[in-house]
């Protein structure tokens, strides 16, 4: 039976996104390899569930990742579904890949490799790559993917520069001629996104790790400028990379922001997970739903590797998390005390 997920406005573009959505990096084979069966599967078992919200790129598994959700997109209506991919990389050739070995963190047997390309030319060309590579004519969201510096270090200026005299341009095009019904960012930082605000207007950001149950700093300046700005936040790694949904009692050496956790990290995750023993409650399910409560937030979209890891991030999704929780938390200091948080019964 088809769970039923409540929509959410993206911006004001019109589109409405399911609140749980589909991270799909997994499905270009991150850290590990995944057969094209087991893809299958896993998209099949997302959309039999009812998530609606697919977010891909061409870095995940140089193009393996669009290839697959492609696939599993073409045979349904477009009203099933809305597709966010992404722009800012070129895929291109490379006859001396070593496709056996991981490659920017993905086991992939694609014999590409990516170039930056954030003008008005790449952005185009990108975008018509991605059609062809999903297989697919229309692409609901376009992302630029990694503008920043945490990506690209010294390299920073010139990339934005590039975007904010011909990127952005194209966007704008894309959107207007109605190839497109929404853009944004794709990206770990928030302090691109207050930087791309003030060159034009944007619909969305994809946002991975900075609102979550570990990290509440954007409350004060950055999600109210999105409400004022009118961009939505689709949340992207709400476990922090991996500690907030293995947590710490139990395992050995969590991850966050996508290296070895911090002990200051290890100490509050411990102290989290105190209070949701307390409560019966899951660690997971808890950063799961805490950063929908927030106006800005359209969606959260979690990496899903597997069928099995569909199912159960969906019954993380329905875990009913009481009230008390979210109060014990702000009362020891764990969570910031304004931070808008569930309230029980919420349909999410």
């Amino acid at each position: 039976m088809k769970n039923t997920f409540k929509t959410r406005p993206l911006g004001k573009t019109g589109i409405e996104v399911s609140t749980l959505g589909f991270g799909a990096a997994s499905m270009g084979n991150l850290y590990q390899a995944v057969s094209d069966e087991e893809a299958k599967n896993t998209l099949t078992a997302a959309i039999d569930v009812g998530i609606s919200l697919f977010d891909t790129a061409p870095r995940y598994g140089a193009g393996l990742s669009e290839r697959r959700v492609g696939d599993a997109l073409r045979g349904l209506g477009k009203k099933d579904y809305i597709l966010s991919t992404k722009v800012g990389r070129l895929i291109k050739p490379d006859p001396h890949a070593d496709v056996t070995q991981l490659r920017h963190g993905f086991a992939t047997p694609m014999p590409f490799d990516a170039q930056y390309d954030y003008s008005y030319d790449g952005i185009m060309r990108s975008f018509e790559d991605s059609q062809q590579r999903l297989g697919l004519a229309e692409i609901d969201i376009l992302l630029v993917h990694d503008l920043g510096v945490d990506t690209h270090g010294e390299r920073d200026a010139f990339y934005f520069m590039q975007f904010e005299q011909g990127g952005y341009r194209a966007l704008e095009e894309l959107k207007a001629s109605g190839q497109i019904k929404a853009i944004g960012l794709g990206v770990n930082e928030v302090e691109i996104c207050q930087r791309a605000m003030a060159i034009g207007q944007f619909d969305c950001f994809l946002l991975a790790g900075r609102y979550s149950l570990l990290e509440q700093q954007p409350l004060d300046d950055f999600l109210p400028a999105c409400i004022e700005h009118g961009a939505s936040i689709i949340l992207g790694g709400p476990y922090n990379s991996g500690i907030l949904a293995t947590g710490v009692r139990h395992f050995q050496n969590p991850y966050y922001n996508y290296q070895p956790a911090p002990q200051e990290i290890i100490d509050k995750v411990a102290k989290i997970e105190a209070v949701c023993v307390d409560h019966n409650v899951t660690l997971a399910a808890a950063a799961l739903q805490f950063p929908l409560a927030h106006p800005a937030v359209s969606s959260v979209i979690p990496g899903l590797g597997n069928e099995k890891r569909v199912h159960k991030t969906v019954e993380l999704f329905n875990q009913v998390i009481p009230n008390q929780f979210w109060q014990d938390l702000k009362t020891a200091g764990l969570i910031a005390q304004h931070a808008p948080t569930p309230e029980s019964g919420d349909a999410l």
